[in-house]
């Protein structure tokens, strides 16, 4: 792989997180630092674990993960978008979409980067056999989601404070859609 297609991988694979961050800036309303820099944090570490999982195990695994990926990822970003949108219309409930939360952080991390699996797989399927080989777009990969994701939670937090109107169904939509695209994408 050529750095530029290496940095365009990164850049395709952040979007996801950017879009789920600014889904948890929206929620957040005002501009919270540590929980930025938490977010970015797992969004980042998840999206450079995962390839390195896929890239591990597809000598093995590649028939499981190829076949179910996008229908996990499917699951999980529309049961929290559905979770988010029922408790932004309920008014005298505690919520329990909280993106402050570690819980929620690691799983909407996980959900994010499912695909990822797959470009770690695609590493070996191009010849990319060592470690040393695919450290590079590894950290790519993971500076990039990073960056992104505390870009949008940033973006997210701007909107969030600005808008007089419940926001946490709006973020719920954004990852309802998010997870409806990736199983377009994977089944066309």
């Amino acid at each position: 792989m050529s750095t530029l297609e290496i940095w365009l991988t990164a850049l395709a694979l952040a979007m996801d997180s950017f879009t789920v961050a600014i889904a948890a800036g929206l929620i957040l309303k005002r501009i919270q630092l540590r929980h930025f820099l938490t977010i970015a944090f797992f969004f980042g570490a998840f999206q450079a674990i995962m390839p390195l999982m896929g890239w591990a195990g597809s000598l093995y695994f590649y028939h499981f993960i190829e076949n179910y990926d996008h229908w996990i990822a499917f699951a999980i970003l529309v049961f929290l978008g559905i979770r988010m949108i029922r408790e932004g219309i309920q008014e005298d409930e505690e919520k329990l979409f909280d993106p402050t939360k570690l819980a929620t952080v690691l799983v909407l991390a996980i959900s994010v980067s499912i695909d990822a699996l797959a470009v770690g797989i695609s590493f070996t399927c191009i010849g990319m056999n060592t470690l040393a080989s695919i450290t590079y777009p590894l950290m790519a990969i993971g500076i990039t989601s990073f960056a992104m994701a505390f870009g949008g939670c940033f973006i997210g937090s701007l909107i969030g404070g600005k808008l007089k109107i419940p926001v946490e169904p709006i973020g719920g939509a954004v990852l309802v859609i998010l997870g409806v695209k990736i199983l377009l994408e994977h089944l066309m």
